[in-house]
């Protein structure tokens, strides 16, 4: 119950910053947060019909996951998770989705297709592990927070269950670990942020090493690398700037203004654009890549009582799903237009995504 009390706490404070770094005047949420479908919109205005597919979503305050339906926008699964689970990540096979669980050291993995629990896998104590990526090559890569390592795991799923012996090698150690995570495209390099430091630490998986780490601002969290890996970007809470980063040395490319508190990046599957997700302002900051400026800026709510955190593109870029903690909701954002198409309610405090379009998952 201690712990669960300072979950909150940490969560008022987090709130708090976004509101002090918002603009003033902000006023109650805007009308359109209530709204299920096509927010604002008029008739006729779907740009598409709703795609097919699932999103997966963790519900920090509600200890759960959720299992919605695109089509329809209605929750067809909940499933009981550890304390504050955070971010989530789908197996290259489309048959589980794993949770990162903040609050403990544990990895839970559930089935996509009903949620039912497939396995936990255990870190080292104190890991608070906040995200973890589940590469194509049987491994599992996770960032240990409270322990200042990122574990590498190898993890084949064995009759549909976690096996009772997996590999596992601690990358580093001491200190504040990686917040959230990067890989290459090989799977050969992964990239985390440190918040506390405002550092951007780079792996080697193959060799199970960290390589090098450099101080790029204040309150690094958010990152996205490029489809083809030419490129890293990582953001400054504090400053509410982006950063392009060589992806080999780290060091700084450009620097490019967004809304108020980036907390998340997330990069257009063409790699054309990359978007910020705005805490403290409730809006989105679309740069372009190819010239490093903003080049627009998409309202989801403005306001910071949404509490917009995760943001992530469907498969093909045409939709953004913007998850705002503070009202429950996940905005379904239209990239062409920009136009908040509806809003999907979530269980409470839904914050990390997954999502499974075109062939429903298993």
């Amino acid at each position: 119950m201690a712990r669960r009390a300072e979950r909150r706490q940490a969560e008022r404070v987090v709130r708090a910053k976004a509101l002090a770094l918002a603009a003033l005047g902000a006023g109650g949420l805007l009308a359109a947060c209530a709204q299920p479908v096509c927010g604002g919109c008029g008739p006729g205005a779907w740009p598409a019909p709703p795609p097919s597919g699932t999103l997966f979503v963790a519900n920090k305050r509600g200890d759960s996951l959720s299992r919605i339906d695109l089509s329809t926008g209605e929750e067809t699964h909940r499933a009981e998770t550890c304390e504050d689970p955070h971010e989530l990540t789908v197996s290259p096979d489309r048959r589980y989705v794993m949770v990162a669980c903040y609050s403990g050291r544990t990895l839970e993995i559930y089935r996509t297709g009903d949620l039912a629990r497939a396995g936990v896998q255990e870190l080292g104590e104190g890991a608070r592990v906040h995200s973890a990526l589940w590469l194509e090559d049987d491994r599992v890569i996770a960032g240990a927070e409270g322990r200042g390592s990122l574990y590498r795991i190898g993890l084949r799923m064995v009759d549909g269950d976690v096996p009772p012996v997996v590999s596992l090698k601690e990358i580093g150690g001491g200190g504040a670990g990686p917040h959230l995570l990067a890989v290459a495209p090989d799977g050969k390099r992964a990239w985390g942020t440190i918040i506390p430091s405002g550092e951007v630490v780079r792996y080697d998986l193959a060799e199970g090493e960290e390589v090098i780490r450099r101080r790029i601002g204040e309150q690094i969290e958010a990152i996205a690398l490029a489809p083809d890996g030419a490129s890293l970007w990582v953001a400054s809470n504090a400053d509410s700037i982006a950063y392009r980063l060589d992806p080999v040395t780290l060091e700084v490319q450009a620097e490019v203004e967004t809304g108020a508190v980036p907390i998340r990046l997330a990069m257009h599957p063409s790699g054309d654009y990359v978007v910020s997700s705005n805490v403290g302002s409730g809006d989105l900051s679309v740069i372009d890549t190819r010239t490093n400026r903003v080049v627009r800026t998409i309202p989801v709510s403005g306001n910071p009582q949404a509490v917009q955190v995760t943001l992530v593109f469907g498969a093909d870029g045409s939709r953004l799903y913007a998850a705002e903690t503070g009202t429950d909701t996940i905005a379904e954002v239209d990239f062409a237009s920009g136009r908040v198409l509806r809003r999907i309610p979530t269980g409470e405090g839904g914050d990390g995504l997954a999502i499974l379009e075109g062939e429903r998952a298993r």
